[in-house]
């Protein structure tokens, strides 16, 4: 049984214990709800709780001990020298996975019956043909240890698989019987069921932080050891971006900086007149009938994937630019430069711009509006002196957070600015930015021992400062500025 049956399992058991633990209180107290502690429906949710989080708890803790466990189990198949190093452990098990997963799905589509996935050999069949022909492709050649540890490891887990199941509904049922157990009219069933939701409340925030932290530490883990293999004042100063994967690279962080800032400056200036002026617009001058066609409209384009702008930028925003702008004034002759990207980068920021500027101007209290009306000024004085003042300090943490986002913006550059690092003022020369350049320094199988390959985590530190700083920038003018309208 896989865990997704196995998880819609317990959610009929836990609906089972609702319906059972509701009855149960009912039961107690005699058809006198004045006896009960609690509403029926937290003795409901109380049976509910005990049938499915405790199993869905060791179905947690069992997927996760179960792929160690059976790694170790197949360390036997390779030599000892091979399991001691890191990185060809990692990609010793990634095959084995592969494979297995692969015969799994011949077996699944008939390509296979069971018995020949067992006896699969290598040495009169093609295994990677065989299981191309389901659609799954190797692309390295199976060896016969990774076949035998493949075959190994789809017996261990169809194994596991079938005890975890049997375990995980046992458990299931011993939490449903024993929240029917304790269900009587004075079983404080709503604290029970509060302190558990809370408990979950505080996961989620937990989790949250954990993952903040664990990306900062990863990246800064990594970017240390890249320290120790370039010098890092290179790296932050260098004025040269030339990486080579032969040695003697050069691995500036200016040019990259620079065509990131450059980039994001042109889509602010795009985004943000545009997407204030919509919103005051929407906020102010609109009716109620054009606010609702247009604002949803308006909206769609954050809907859209960043992909499909970047093919807008490739096929018509850079040839429009090159045709008519940059040929004819003799700036340049590309479709990809800083122009094609940052304009699309501003138009996929300006429902942003337009949304929030939009719901902050409307939370503007309309006393303010009325005292302005009622000493004389019109509605553009309205609005130049009274409401975006008022609105101001959200509307500055609204273009901030949409600068971060422009920052951090990775499919439009490749498609619409190139790959190219250098430093010029020329907007419609191609250039890059440091999220295509971490993505283009981690293509490939690439182990991470080199420098040319952990710089992509010193530029990531490196974005995560300059958004983190962008927020926090936002939040303190929000925060400073708020009460004066308040």
């Amino acid at each position: 049984m896989t865990v997704t049956s196995l998880i819609l399992l317990l959610l009929a058991l836990g609906c089972l214990g609702f319906f059972l633990g509701r009855k149960r209180a009912l039961a107690s107290a005699q058809g006198d709800m004045r006896r009960l502690h609690s509403l029926p429906n937290y003795y409901g949710w109380h049976g509910a709780i005990m049938a499915f989080l405790p199993a869905l708890l060791f179905v947690t803790l069992w997927s996760i001990a179960q792929p160690l466990l059976i790694e170790r189990q197949l360390a036997g198949f390779f030599p000892a020298e091979q399991f001691e190093n890191e990185s060809d452990r990692i990609l010793l098990m990634a095959d084995v996975r592969r494979v297995a997963q692969g015969i799994d799905s011949a077996v699944v589509a008939g390509a296979l019956s069971a018995d020949d996935a067992i006896a699969l050999n290598i040495a009169d069949d093609d295994v990677r043909a065989r299981l191309a022909e389901v659609g799954v492709a190797l692309g390295a050649a199976v060896t016969a240890e990774v076949l035998q540890a493949a075959q190994s490891y789809r017996e261990l887990s169809s194994t596991g698989g079938l005890f975890r199941s049997i375990f995980t509904i046992l458990v299931a049922l011993g939490g449903l019987a024993y929240a029917i157990k304790l269900t009587h009219a004075d079983l404080r069933a709503r604290n029970r069921v509060e302190a558990v939701v809370l408990g979950l409340l505080m996961l989620a925030s937990t989790i949250a932080i954990l993952t903040t932290i664990g990306i900062v530490v990863s990246m800064l883990s990594e970017t240390i050891r890249f320290s120790t293999m370039y010098p890092f004042a290179d790296f932050l100063f260098g004025l040269t971006w030339a990486p080579t994967f032969q040695g003697n690279s050069q691995l500036g962080l200016l040019p990259l900086l620079w065509g990131t800032f450059y980039i994001s400056f042109v889509a602010m200036i795009v985004a943000v007149p545009t997407g204030l002026f919509t919103a005051i617009y929407l906020a102010e001058y609109a009716s109620p009938r054009v606010r609702s066609v247009v604002k949803p409209l308006i909206e769609v384009i954050a809907g859209i994937p960043t992909v499909v702008f970047g093919l807008f930028a490739l096929v018509t925003v850079g040839p429009f630019l090159r045709e008519y702008i940059a040929e004819p004034t003799g700036l340049g002759t590309s479709g990809s430069s800083v122009m094609t990207a940052g304009i699309v980068i501003g138009i996929l920021n300006v429902p942003f711009i337009s949304s929030l500027a939009d719901d902050i101007m409307n939370s503007v209290p309309q006393s303010l509006r009325d005292g302005s009306y009622g000493l004389g000024a019109t509605k553009s004085e309205t609005v130049r002196q009274v409401i975006l003042p008022a609105a101001l300090p959200g509307i500055v943490g609204a273009i901030l957070l949409a600068a971060s986002r422009a920052i951090g913006e990775t499919m439009i550059v490749t498609m619409g600015a190139g790959a190219s690092a250098k430093l010029d003022l020329n907007p419609f020369e191609a250039m890059t930015t440091i999220t295509v350049k971490i993505v283009s320094q981690l293509t490939g199988d690439l182990e991470f021992n080199s420098a040319e390959t952990l710089v992509a985590f010193a530029l990531g530190i490196t974005l995560f400062v300059i958004t983190l700083g962008l927020n926090i920038f936002a939040l303190w003018v929000v925060r400073r500025y708020r009460e004066q309208y308040e």
